[in-house]
């Protein structure tokens, strides 16, 4: 607040400087005396100008509605004020809200001044100037927080000096009698149950069909703070009589990354950990939790590994791939489930949905589908801007948690304060501004009752750009955490910087106080509600009542205290609890990014990256490559900077393959910033996997010319540096992009050299190389290569082997690679329509809802023809044309237009099939894909014998012989001399087509039966 003494500088001129002194006396008394009496700080006299603070540095809820009093109340004490002069005196004032640094006291005696820093008390002092004598002119800001307590007069958007942009004024007229209501916005706070009677008898009739044996979900939403957790603790208290199995677990804002955290946070409860546990002891304990019959006595080691546990010497390592062990860990936990339901009901929460991590939320999705058969009620709660996508089974539920009416808030404020008696005036204004929701009823009430009831408060704060908390519910908590002292508030800081929950063990580290110092702040933090204790110290827990509560302490620390205490945690968890450091780096990252050590940071945000990359964990490490990129944007430009950021690069680029597709931009984007960064700091030896990126986003981007090129350097650097397993990459890639250019001959080079150079001992290497397994993949293009080829029973031998060998790893981008490839061979080789339908079958359940977004449009676009075969046209046409504007621009753009173009040939509609193959041939030759553009010449003649142009028929076969021949492709050869010598036989060229068959049919494994040998055997029979 500014208050400057209306025309003093006329009064000087006239008044002998004695008398002047003493109005300037009596003045800056009757100030600070009003000002005192409104809890407010003078923190400076200026002359005839007064500034004053309101909030520090005791906070009250009111802080806002106690600046205006102040105000209204000076203008009307001013004229009165006696000043031994006959001098009627006039003031005006203005008034702001904001964030402000305070710093150390400046001056002595009256001339001393608690300096701010911040552009507050700047316009504190130019709305000031906007007042006529004896008005208070306030900011937006102020008059929000103060809502209705006042009446405003709107003084528009207007221009102040010193200020880029026109502000919002309003002059205030008085007080007003309404009472302003507040926004309640946040919280999910354990208060006292009041008006959710229905929805508790909602939820135990759910629970007797659950016990029944037919399993329930509901789906309880709400804003934050209006009960959702409370309505699921008074279920658990109706039940506490019932034999029932309790689990929950808690999803977090700070753990949305990280992969697993709800289920790994309730088996470590459910265990008994204790913090200094040793290793065998947490082994001891969770083989004693999940405890499982044979055939799965393995799953004791899956929680071990999920939960960072050594097993030792009692069980052989599992040898499993990462997304392998996924599943088991899945399958695992899921079992678990089931072996509890076979003792008693199970009643399981999942809270706080909105903050699920991608791993949890697939086992969630599991679960979901599995309880439907078993006796447990699963609860899942979230926040409204969270979309469930499990409504619409009929064993599914949702329940909207609304705000309490205004008989309920008050029955709720009076249990709040139990035997203390609160004023009707006040209870009036808990009414109105809580807004019915029951955690703002809680916090206010208590806050009533802490501050003794005095006067009607107006619960009002000020903004604090580093908190998310609500204005209102921030001014109750830090009103509340300053009458417990300076210590317990330094205390709660403390915590906050740590998190949502924290152990004593490192508080005490980071505290600078003796142990009974610390503990006397924790119990008076836990006492006045704003703490939870789970144990004894010095094994215990603590948990911020609510997130909200966590936010406000954190909030009011300033940017040097955080950063300082980030970097003590930091040291801590590094220090102190070395395992957790190790088993959570983005934990690690997330402090140090906080301390300001961008280097700590940026390393360990990649571990973590790496970390979830190795867990098949896709989503989560996008996210923590991203953060990390983030905080490497921070740093200034050097070679260090370069080295941070080109790591990052690289392994983001595995990440968004599989997140985002093969030929996303970004994709393309990381790996081409990394080819830069390595150019430019000269780092060769971490130049495959930037080339392989490289290869893959131009291959798949249909760019061939371009992959090409990728591969060959690979293949020249591998040669250069004498690196067999470069080589083996280089030879995929080239091997690959040749059999799409319908270069088989140089393909099948290619693909049987890396076969022969490849070393399965290397295999860890390959894996941080490419997304696929590399040997899978060479066998996967030589089975293509040789299909084409004509090598039919070779082909099938690759299939077979490529396919046992991904089925055994149980990778799933390697099984989505090898499965479209076999069902593009088969579609080919026209292996039996049902053989390829159980191939797309499989695809699709593996791709869906994983992070396989270009698999999962091919394996839409293979059932799409597969179905087209079996007599499904029309719904084969609708999802091949449903995924073609995602796959146009890719590598198989063109197959998937010929794919489309054959199954408007089995619906007869050679007019709409002649269009898309038209377009097929025009991508074809725009990206030089030529490896099955024989066909598309060959199924452009018979579409033309549909159309009833046998002329044209019979050039575009023609031409598709030609280029066969050329191509080597007998596969193609085969087929188009068999549409030839049909046109040819129906035209009464007999001996014609009998000679140009007869050579290629010769040619292929007599023995090897397929559709086309069977279709040209019977051709020529009739022919002779």
């Amino acid at each position: 607040m500014f208050c400057d003494l209306v025309a003093s500088t006329a009064l000087s001129a006239r008044l002998d400087p004695e008398d002047m002194r003493e109005i300037i006396g009596a003045y800056h008394r009757c100030c600070a005396e009003q000002i005192t009496k409104s809890g407010g700080f003078v923190a400076k006299y200026m002359g005839d100008g007064v500034l004053a603070y309101f909030g520090y540095p005791q906070a009250h809820e009111d802080d806002a509605e106690r600046a205006l009093r102040s105000g209204l109340t000076l203008i009307e004490a001013m004229p009165n004020l006696r000043t031994g002069h006959s001098v009627a005196l006039e003031v005006r004032v203005g008034i702001a809200t904001g964030v402000v640094v305070v710093g150390d006291l400046i001056g002595e005696g009256a001339a001393q001044e608690q300096g701010v820093v911040g552009e507050t008390p700047n316009l504190a002092a130019r709305l000031q100037t906007l007042a006529e004598p004896g008005q208070v002119v306030i900011s937006q800001s102020t008059r929000r927080l103060a809502g209705g307590m006042f009446e405003y007069r709107d003084l528009g958007m207007v221009p102040l000096k010193g200020l880029a942009d026109p502000t919002q004024a309003w002059r205030v007229l008085g007080a007003s009698t309404a009472q302003s209501r507040f926004e309640a916005q946040h919280g999910a706070e354990l208060t006292p149950l009041v008006g959710r009677e229905e929805e508790l008898e909602l939820l135990l009739r759910r629970w007797r069909q659950a016990v029944s044996g037919e399993g329930r979900v509901v789906l309880l939403s709400g804003e934050p703070g209006i009960g959702k957790s409370r309505l699921t603790v008074a279920l658990e208290e109706r039940l506490q009589d019932e034999l029932h199995t309790r689990l929950r677990y808690f999803c977090s804002a700070q753990h949305t990354d990280s992969a697993f955290h709800p289920v790994i946070s309730q088996l470590e409860r459910a265990a008994g950990f204790e913090r200094h546990d040793a290793p065998e002891t947490k082994f001891d304990k969770l083989s004693s939790l999940v405890a499982s019959p044979a055939p799965y006595d393995e799953d004791v080691r899956l929680m071990a590994e999920l939960l960072s546990i050594p097993v030792g010497a009692t069980y052989a390592p599992l040898d499993l791939s990462p997304q392998r062990k996924k599943e088991k860990i899945f399958d695992a936990l899921v079992r678990q489930l089931e072996m509890l339901t076979r003792q008693q009901p199970v009643f399981v929460v999942y809270e706080d949905v909105h903050w699920i991590d991608p791993s949890s939320r697939e086992l969630l999705d599991r679960t979901v589908e599995r309880v439907a058969n078993l006796p447990v009620l699963l609860i899942i709660t979230f926040r409204p801007e969270f979309q469930p996508p499990w409504i619409g089974q009929a064993y599914v539920s949702t329940l909207n948690l609304s705000r309490l009416g205004r008989r309920e808030v008050a029955v709720l404020a009076k249990r709040v304060a139990e035997d203390q008696r609160i004023p009707h005036e006040i209870m009036t204004e808990i009414v109105e501004r809580t807004d019915g929701v029951p955690l703002f009823v809680e916090e206010l009430t208590k806050a009533v009752i802490e501050a003794g009831t005095r006067g009607a408060a107006a619960f009002t704060a000020i903004p604090h750009t580093t908190s998310s908390v609500p204005l209102t519910l921030h001014a109750s908590l830090m009103a509340r955490l300053d009458r417990l002292g300076p210590v317990a508030k330094d205390i709660a800081q403390k915590g906050a910087a740590i998190g949502r929950d924290f152990a004593y063990d490192l508080l005490l580290f980071i505290a600078d106080l003796s142990e009974q110092d610390l503990q006397g702040a924790l119990d008076r933090l836990t006492n006045s509600g704003l703490l939870f204790a789970r144990g004894v110290a010095p094994q215990s827990t603590y948990i911020f009542k609510h997130a909200l509560v966590r936010d406000a302490a954190y909030g009011t620390l300033l940017r040097r205290q955080r950063q300082e205490l980030h970097a003590r945690i930091a040291v801590a968890l590094e220090i102190e609890f070395p395992e957790m450091a190790k088993s959570q780096p983005e934990l690690l990252a997330h402090h140090f990014t906080e301390a300001g050590l961008a280097e700590r940071a940026i390393e360990n945000w990649l571990k973590a990256g790496q970390q979830a990359l190795a867990r098949s964990a896709m989503v989560e490490a996008e996210a923590l490559l991203r953060k990390g990129l983030t905080v490497v944007s921070s740093l200034p430009d050097s070679s260090s900077r370069k080295e941070h950021e080109l790591d990052l690069q690289i392994a983001l680029g595995r990440a968004l393959f599989q997140t985002q597709g093969f030929n996303t931009r970004t994709a393309s984007e990381a790996y081409s910033r990394a080819r830069q960064l390595c150019d430019e700091l000269g780092r060769p030896h971490k130049l495959l996997p930037i080339l392989y990126g490289q290869w893959v986003s131009h291959f798949v981007g249909a760019d061939l010319t371009g992959a090409r090129q990728f591969a060959a350097e690979m293949e020249h650097l591998g040669e250069a540096r004498d690196d067999v397993a470069t080589r083996v990459v280089g030879c995929r890639a080239s091997g690959g992009t040749n059999l799409y250019l319908g270069d088989f001959l140089a393909a099948r080079a290619s693909l049987e050299e890396g076969l022969k150079l490849y070393d399965p001992a290397q295999q860890d290497l390959y894996a941080e190389l490419t997304s696929v397994s590399t040997h899978v993949a060479l066998l996967g293009y030589l089975m293509a290569t040789l299909a084409c080829s004509g090598y039919l029973d070779q082909a099938r031998a690759r299939c077979d082997e490529a396919l046992a060998e991904a089925r055994e790893v149980s990778h799933a981008p390697t099984l989505a690679h090898i499965l479209w490839t076999a069902w593009q061979t088969g579609w080919c080789a026209r292996y039996a329509p049902l053989t390829l339908l159980r191939y797309t079958d499989e695809l699709l359940a593996l791709s869906s809802g994983r992070e396989l977004a270009f698999w999962h449009r091919t394996a839409i676009l293979a059932r799409g023809w597969s179905l087209a075969a079996v007599g499904r046209v029309e719904e084969g046409i609708s999802l091949l044309t449903s995924v073609l504007s995602d796959i146009r621009a890719t590598v198989i753009g063109p197959l998937a237009l010929t794919i489309l173009a054959d199954a408007y040939r089995i619906a007869e509609r050679p007019e709409v099939g002649l269009l898309y193959l038209a377009e097929a041939e025009q991508q074809a030759n725009a990206t030089k894909c030529g490896w099955f553009q024989c066909e598309t010449l060959r199924m452009r003649g018979d579409l033309l014998m549909l159309a009833g142009d046998r002329a044209a028929a019979e050039a575009s076969i023609v031409d598709a012989i030609a280029l066969a021949r050329r191509q080597g492709a007998k596969l193609w050869d085969l087929r188009a001399s068999a549409s030839l010598a049909r046109l040819w036989r129906n035209q009464h060229k007999r001996s014609e087509a009998r000679d140009l068959l007869a050579p290629i049919y010769g040619w292929f494994t007599e023995g090897f039966d397929t559709p086309d040998l069977k279709e040209a055997k019977a051709l020529l029979e009739e022919l002779a």
